[in-house]
């Protein structure tokens, strides 16, 4: 730490970071010519926030609420601003270093380089960390695929634990302060599930570091330590108070939270509707043999569908059919992947020099922190198997708090990688700085060696013992082929053909990671035995790294992937069925869009443009999901659902795949009287009544509101009239006329956790009520009145006061930090 805050020692650092930044440009070079990376995620997230965009910049304030996504959701989960926080704002900052992707690249290597150092690494040492960490494939490829919240959460998480470190190795209140910094910056990336697994890795070693503490009799020293790491924990969250307490609120009303229909699935965790559905949460789970590809990136295929070369079997049997530019032109894209995962992006390849220093890291490193690795490792990659480990997995899912919150945990692999990574750099650090001996380093030298190697070299030479390479989808893939070739046995040769690519991709990249492990391997014996050079030792190692690591993460992130700013822009130009729709004179109606590749409720496409009642988001509000699967998305749609929320137009496609705008005159607009109403006692009835229900002339509401409904005896009135006459995003004004007390249903999203939607009649407060399981209702009295929606959610008013006051105590803590250390010339 000394040498971060001494100005005198910190030129190499400077270095180190100049380093960082050219290798993240030269990685993406198409920035350099403004070229954009075009991600599907990333288009997704720009596409759900448009309304919330284009509102900001009209007004220059944030709404709260969106129309934008699944016909209403809060606008804070899609975008918005978090002007007191402290962190937001250096988060922000940060990322305008460099364009993006390169930008993450950069805060994964500083944020690596920090924790290394911190081990006691040198400069060279530490950046080698940093790159290795960094170039990790899991990283890249999550870039590509714009899950760019998630890559953030990793890339801070070095910086995280590197103050814990600090702060019981060193100085409590430097590693606080260290600690509050990157943990608050962790929190910036909003990505709970990461740092949801971080932070059971930290806690862990924390009650670690605790008992060590307190065997040595050091109980004094332990109590500002721990003191120090939890102002430190309080602060970082205290400036993220507003976004951790919305997203708290919003979580127990999503597919997250309970759900009030009875379940009859016993997948469902003990707690009735408690959580994640457990079938959804571990689709995407490990096999065993999978984690093979932590060093033979193709030992499963690598990406669900990819190239294959004219070299490959499948090639050569298609050309025995098709002319050879058409059998190039099919091989580009061939069901490569073989695992059990419904969608893969790519292999999580943390590098074979990697996972060999790690291997020999576990033998020869002597510090207390190599226990908390291994173990902490052992339980991420238990976690990512998922479901093919069940009878543990399955534990946590029903018992271990938030647990079941969480799907994909696949993606707990990225911070096995990081440990994985540390502890290699911690066993080059036991051998370039000679703590181990020559006769002490050869036994457990030649049993890493044998380990890696011996594996890869089996991989490269008979894999076929061990594994079919067949996947669950290749029987669906010889369906396709025989429809198309109109030949059984062809399509079955075909599929053999594949089959056999697949053991060569896995036999190919055996060989690989076997030779970049030889290598490295060869170069540290050169090193024990003083044959080569420091500078010759730490450029080797450099190289041999940066070629293994980029030699896969290219297969993915490329200069393929960046287009012209043009293009980028033109991926979201309206069709001529949009702009059709756009001329409609009232602009606040919703859009359902049947021609989505993914599915109207998994695309946010339409939101470039319209109010949709599809949309994308990890966390949809549970009601609204469940009217889709259990009314809209059947054999028979009930369209009376699909016209209460006020759906004037489909867009579907025509026979030449064009997409056409279809007008549904059934839309029942914006609001309506009702002529009756009736009260169930719970959602499975309420479920129950919506399908027969007729939305324009009745509703059904929960028990829970009845005692708002008392008295009322409805007239059916057909002059009665109810007019939306104003609209924003978070405030929707109405003008009603009619001759007796009404009910009044509203075609919008009900969410009312804390009372957010306050709402008036002529400025009087008035009982909002939920009607037909999702919409809004309210109590209306006769005559002509003025009806007002605002969504005021207590959690952004009062959360940025405590983001405000949370940041400038942050602020202080590490002022406090910087100044004792520079008073004392230590840390």
């Amino acid at each position: 730490m000394k040498n971060l805050i001494s100005w005198q020692k910190s030129w190499p650092h400077l270095i180190a970071v100049i380093g960082f930044i050219l290798l993240s440009i030269m990685y993406v070079s198409p920035v350099l010519q403004g070229k954009k990376m075009v991600a599907g995620d990333d288009i997704q997230a720009k596409a759900a926030a448009r309304e919330v965009l284009d509102y900001h910049k009209q007004t220059k304030e944030w709404s709260s609420w969106t129309n934008g996504m699944f016909a209403g959701m809060p606008a804070y989960l899609v975008a918005t601003d978090y002007p007191t926080s402290i962190s937001t704002k250096i988060g922000q900052g940060v990322n305008k270093i460099l364009p993006a992707p390169a930008n993450y690249l950069l805060i994964g290597m500083v944020s690596a380089y920090v924790l290394f150092l911190v081990l006691g690494a040198g400069g060279w040492l530490a950046a080698l960390g940093g790159v290795a960490f960094a170039f990790s494939t899991f990283n890249v490829i999550n870039l590509e695929a714009g899950h760019i919240s998630q890559v953030i959460a990793i890339m801070y998480a070095p910086g995280v634990i590197a103050g814990v470190i600090v702060a019981f190795r060193k100085n409590w209140l430097a590693g606080a302060a260290l600690t509050a910094l990157f943990l608050s910056l962790e929190l910036y990336a909003n990505h709970v599930q990461i740092t949801y697994y971080l932070g059971i890795g930290i806690v862990i070693l924390v009650i670690i570091e605790s008992v060590s503490f307190m065997k040595r009799g050091a109980v004094k020293e332990l109590v500002p330590i721990l003191g120090g790491l939890a102002l430190a924990a309080v602060l970082a969250v205290g400036t993220h108070t507003t976004r951790l307490w919305n997203a708290y609120d919003y979580t127990k009303e999503t597919i997250r939270g309970k759900s009030e229909l009875t379940s009859k699935d016993p997948s469902k965790s003990p707690e009735k509707g408690s959580g994640l559905d457990k079938t959804y949460a571990f689709a995407y789970s490990y096999g065993f043999g999978e984690l093979l590809t932590l060093v033979i990136p193709n030992a499963y295929g690598g990406a669900g569908y990819g190239p294959l070369s004219t070299n490959s079997e499948t090639y050569r049997t298609l050309t025995t059919r098709v002319d050879p530019g058409n059998a190039q032109s099919i091989i580009q894209q061939m069901p490569l992947y073989w695992g059990e995962q419904p969608i893969m992006g790519g292999p999580n390849y943390v590098g074979a020099i990697v996972f060999f220093l790690f291997v020999l890291g576990i033998f020869i490193v002597k510090s207390p922190l190599k226990s908390w690795v291994v173990s902490v490792v052992l339980l991420y990659i238990v976690w990512a198997l998922g479901k093919s480990f069940a009878a543990v997995n399955y534990l946590f899912f029903d018992y271990f708090p938030m647990f079941n919150k969480f799907r994909a945990m696949t993606m707990a692999v990225s911070l096995a990688q990081l440990l994985m990574v540390m502890l290699g750099i911690l066993a080059l650090i036991t051998i370039i700085q000679r703590k181990i001996t020559w006769k002490e380093f050869q036994k457990p030298f030649l049993i890493s060696l044998g380990i890696t190697g011996g594996l890869m070299l089996i991989m490269a030479v008979m894999p076929t013992l061990f594994f079919s390479f067949q996947a669950a989808g290749d029987s669906m893939t010889y369906e396709q082929f025989a429809q198309q070739t109109q030949d059984k046995a062809f399509a079955q040769q075909l599929i053999n053909s594949i089959v056999q690519d697949r053991v060569g991709l896995m036999k190919s990249d055996a060989f690989r990671s076997l030779v970049f492990v030889l290598l490295a391997a060869g170069l540290i014996w050169l090193w024990m035995i003083e044959k080569v050079k420091p500078v010759v030792l730490y450029v080797t190692l450099f190289t041999l790294m940066i070629f293994d690591l980029f030699g896969v993460d290219k297969r993915y992130l490329n200069n393929e992937d960046f287009v012209s700013n043009y293009v980028a822009q033109g991926n979201i130009a309206p069709s001529p069925a949009d702009e059709q729709i756009l001329r409609d004179p009232d602009p606040n109606y919703k859009v359902y869009d049947l021609t989505a590749r993914q599915g109207a409720f998994n695309s946010a496409e339409a939101s470039n443009f319209h109010k949709s009642l599809g949309g994308y988001h990890g966390a949809k509000l549970r009601r609204y999901q469940e009217l889709f699967e259990r009314q809209i998305a059947t054999e028979r749609p009930n369209f009376g659902m699909v016209n209460m929320l006020n759906t004037k137009y489909f867009i579907s496609a025509d026979q030449q795949g064009n997409k056409v705008a279809q007008t549904n005159p059934e839309a029942l607009g914006h609001a309506w009287f009702v002529n009756s109403y009736k009260i169930v006692p719970n959602a499975d009835a309420e479920m129950a009544a919506l399908d027969s229900l007729k939305p324009r002339t009745e509703a059904v509401l929960d028990q829970k509101f009845a005692s708002k409904l008392q008295g009322l005896n409805i007239q059916p009135d057909s002059a009665a009239a109810i007019s939306l006459i104003s609209y924003k995003p978070n405030e929707l004004i109405y003008e009603s006329n009619a001759k007796g007390e009404g009910l009044a249903v509203f075609s919008e999203i009900y969410y009312n956790v804390r009372d957010e939607w306050k709402v008036t009649i002529d400025d009087k407060p008035a009982d909002l009520l939920r009607a037909n399981y999702v919409l809004r209702a309210l109590r209306v009295p006769a005559g002509k009145h003025t009806i007002k929606f605002r969504f005021e959610p207590v959690s952004v008013d009062v959360g940025h006061k405590i983001d405000l006051v949370s940041s400038l105590l942050l602020l202080g803590l590490i002022a406090g930090a910087v100044f004792v250390a520079v008073k004392n010339k230590k840390v």
